[in-house]
């Protein structure tokens, strides 16, 4: 429930326990194998994007169907990303960065079901897709280029005397990238759902003052509003991660430039 009434006749709520994260059979011991509702949730997310792209669109028709349409706009908006920002070498790197795209997508989507768990809102989880984009366009740009690839940091266009401090602060945004890309992800989602289910806890408030004749319409117009905004950052953020990933896909392939 989203509050709960105490002995005072006042309302105790905790938007933050929606975050926790629990066994899906009992207990509180939680291993690195043990089945979580974050675990849940994400292979739903992976069930949901194979009936999309497997199953629906086996028929392969010339006359899509509405399914087939929704997965061939899908895919032919990530690869015009990915071709535009990361260049005709990127395209080889696709199926990476459409199965990220994807995975946050549906995990984001999935979250906004009343009752579930979003495992993107969980630093732990946006940490690993973050870094697995560094460390693989890092790797990706050093076995391209060799030594070549640390001209990304050298502006051979500055001045001489700045190039030194200006590739100081390079080396530094560079070593930032996976820590903001993950913690943006991760902040923008857990915000919405701890505002919405703050507004939630003032919606019981009719039944126990009548402060809440006032109190309660509003926070369910609220508690709308915010779902409306969520779920466009739900695509947005899915969409936000994937171009930085182009970006800096480009960065790797064409470091000179």
């Amino acid at each position: 429930m989203a509050g709960e009434a105490h002995e005072g006749g006042g309302l105790v709520f905790h938007p933050l326990d929606q975050f926790k994260i629990h066994p899906l059979f009992g207990g509180e011991t939680i291993s690195w194998y043990t089945p979580t509702n974050a675990t849940l949730w994400m292979a739903l997310a992976a069930i949901c994007i194979v009936l999309l792209f497997v199953f629906g669109t086996r028929g392969r028709a010339i006359i899509p169907t509405r399914i087939q349409s929704v997965a061939e706009l899908i895919y032919g908006f990530i690869y015009k990303m990915v071709e535009d920002v990361a260049g005709h070498d990127g395209v080889k790197y696709f199926p990476y960065i459409f199965t990220l795209f994807l995975f946050i997508l549906f995990v984001n989507y999935l979250g906004l079901i009343p009752g579930s768990f979003t495992p993107t809102t969980h630093i732990a989880v946006t940490a690993v897709l973050g870094f697995g984009v560094f460390i693989a366009v890092t790797l990706l740009g050093f076995y391209k280029h060799g030594a070549h690839f640390l001209g990304l940091f050298w502006m051979k266009d500055s001045p001489l005397i700045l190039r030194p401090v200006i590739a100081v602060i390079e080396v530094i945004s560079y070593f930032v990238r996976p820590v903001s890309h993950s913690i943006r992800l991760a902040g923008n989602i857990m915000a919405g759902h701890a505002v919405m289910k703050v507004f939630a806890a003032f919606a019981p408030m009719i039944l126990l003052s009548g402060i809440g004749i006032v109190v309660t319409p509003i926070s369910v117009l609220a508690i709308a509003a915010i779902y409306g905004l969520e779920f466009l950052v739900a695509g947005i953020q899915a969409y936000v991660f994937t171009i930085l990933t182009c970006v800096y896909l480009k960065d790797a392939l064409h470091p000179g430039h």
